[in-house]
């Protein structure tokens, strides 16, 4: 049955010519890679085109995934390479703006992340709605360094470990955690000048 099969068995399978098991791999990951992406990219559209590209490259490369790893850190991996190349493009043409919609779930962790993170104003979150302080974490996150946005995204929107942030990333695990150390902070601080800004009425 495949829903109870795991990953790697569905990709193997896939891989030896059961070629309607990619559907089930799809549909596994729709919501969770798309909302990283959504996330990582800050524009919906553009997300949906990275996820259909994820896939597509994770089809070509199908022969050179080894058997003896992990399937998700692999597939994040490809995933978070095709969305820097997104962003890249992005930045060439100049389209897309960086305060476009980031998910059609906005609620997604957020919230959590708001009580984690909410240092630099420890009350700012209080004068929000939820909509509200879901809003302003999603505008600070898309404003981040991308390479500071993608750790922060994997460790605490997705809940991955270090060593699978690693292998996505694809750097040392001390640069994961630093990177993640310098994510925070560059957060806070942004997230007490955007709060900031909101409560003494700069913002709408």
């Amino acid at each position: 049955m495949p829903k109870s099969m795991s990953d790697e068995s569905l990709f193997g399978q896939y891989c030896d010519g059961a070629s309607e098991l990619l559907e089930v791999l799809i549909n596994r990951y729709r919501q969770e890679l798309y909302a990283f992406l959504a996330k990582f990219v800050a524009d919906a559209t553009l997300a949906q085109d990275v996820f259909q590209e994820t896939f597509l490259q994770i089809h070509l490369s199908k022969h050179t995934f080894d058997r003896n790893r992990r399937f998700k850190p692999w597939l994040f991996a490809v995933a978070a390479n095709k969305a820097r190349d997104a962003l890249r493009a992005r930045k060439r043409h100049r389209t897309v703006s960086i305060d476009a919609s980031l998910s059609s779930d906005q609620s997604e962790g957020s919230g959590r992340f708001v009580d984690l993170i909410a240092s630099g104003e420890p009350t700012a979150a209080e004068k929000f709605s939820q909509a509200e302080a879901a809003q302003l974490v999603q505008e600070v996150v898309a404003t981040m360094p991308d390479h500071l946005r993608e750790v922060l995204l994997l460790a605490y929107f997705q809940r991955m470990a270090y060593k699978e942030i690693a292998q996505i990333v694809g750097v040392p695990l001390g640069t994961v955690k630093s990177r993640l150390h310098a994510a925070l902070g560059s957060f806070a601080r942004l997230w007490a000048r955007k709060t900031s800004a909101k409560i003494n009425g700069d913002l709408p």
